[in-house]
């Protein structure tokens, strides 16, 4: 690390930044796969991740962690003319707090044909699958630098889309990924003992005031094409103006509620679901609503299918709720390419639902 202190004596903001993230850094909790203490951080060269950054990297020196406890991973998507010179930039100012950092350059397809996303979309995957290689690689946990802020805009747009629990309660603070990488944003205050709590967008602004940074305006993010923008820029100000302050916070305060009641009806779900490849109908039907459909959906992806929509639940519901009269429930597919014949349908047989596979033919109803 470096030997003096690159902060000022009063950064109060700064400060704040460091107390969300002091419990990673300060023997914070590990995972058995852990390769020792360390993390690992996602870096734009934006406010939050500089700051983000910074924060580590002065909770690294104060605690003794040592040289390399922090690896900034900034992402080359190559979408905008000098996309590189400011990767650049963004690792070298990691190096400048005594953190090690690389740039990893990444191909995004053009509006990702054929893969249902657009190029936002297929960049953010993009994105994720380097910084999770980097993560899962080195054995420690990625740190995200999203903000309350953030939080808010995600939730009002999944209310706008009518999304289900799972997109309303937003980003978590800690989840830990099929691939075993964990993922951690502090800003949106994990419950961590040091943390003073979410932080805005603001909070990260006056960090790199304080610190004499100057973060890397991403022009996307005045682009009102995006409807994330248009929330940003437009929505939330104006939901500020006539209904009184506090409404992103309350917004991202609804998700902390949501994601908590989720969570518990996703356990009673997988509780009532066992290891059942069969579910017995009667036994099913007689489940609350929110139990019942979330058993189905997890019966059905541990049976194959993958990316069930809203439409596939209901239609899974109807076949133990209301099945007089109804074929077999045509679901998606997780084979692999090689096995585009594949097709994969829920049905009754007697009592019980059964997931059979056979070749194309003619489509089973969703109705």
């Amino acid at each position: 690390m470096t030997e003096a202190p690159f902060w000022p004596r009063r950064s109060p903001a700064f400060l704040r930044a460091r107390r969300a993230v002091r419990h990673w850094l300060d023997d914070g909790p590990r995972d058995s796969h852990s390769a020792g203490p360390g993390v690992i951080v996602g870096l734009s060269g934006g406010a939050d991740s500089l700051a983000l950054t910074a924060a580590c990297a002065a909770e690294a020196m104060a605690s003794g962690a040592g040289c390399g406890a922090v690896h900034a991973v900034v992402v080359d998507h190559g979408l905008q003319e000098g996309s590189g010179d400011v990767a650049e930039r963004a690792a070298a100012a990691a190096r400048g707090f005594g953190a090690t950092a690389e740039v990893i350059r990444v191909d995004v397809p053009g509006g990702a044909a054929g893969a249902g996303e657009g190029p936002e979309a297929a960049a953010r995957t993009a994105r994720h699958a380097a910084l999770h290689g980097v993560a899962r690689a080195l054995g420690r946990p990625l740190l995200l630098a999203h903000t309350l802020d953030d939080q808010a805009e995600t939730v009002l747009l999944g209310l706008a889309r009518g999304a289900g629990a799972g997109a309303l309660s937003g980003m978590s603070p800690d989840r830990t990924w099929d691939d075993g990488v964990r993922v951690v944003r502090p800003f949106l205050g994990s419950g961590a003992p040091h943390s003073d709590g979410p932080l805005r967008r603001a909070d990260t602004l006056a960090a790199c005031a304080e610190l004499g940074l100057e973060p890397w305006h991403d022009p996307h993010n005045d682009d009102p094409r995006f409807a994330r923008v248009r929330v940003r820029a437009t929505i939330l100000p104006m939901l500020e103006e006539h209904l009184g302050p506090g409404v992103a916070a309350n917004l991202a305060r609804t998700a902390d509620l949501i994601r908590a009641d989720a969570a518990a009806l996703d356990a009673l779900a997988v509780e009532a679901l066992g290891t059942m490849t069969e579910l017995d109908a009667g036994d099913v039907a007689k489940l609350p609503e929110a139990v019942r459909t979330r058993t189905l959906k997890k019966w059905a992806e541990a049976n194959g299918a993958a990316a069930l929509t809203a439409a596939h639940v209901a239609a899974l519901d109807k076949l133990v709720c209301d099945h007089r009269g109804r074929g077999p429930v045509a679901l998606p597919s997780a084979e692999t390419p090689d096995r585009p014949g594949c097709r994969l349908e829920a049905h009754r047989k007697g009592g019980t639902l059964a997931v059979s596979r056979g070749s194309t033919g003619p489509a089973a109803t969703t109705q």
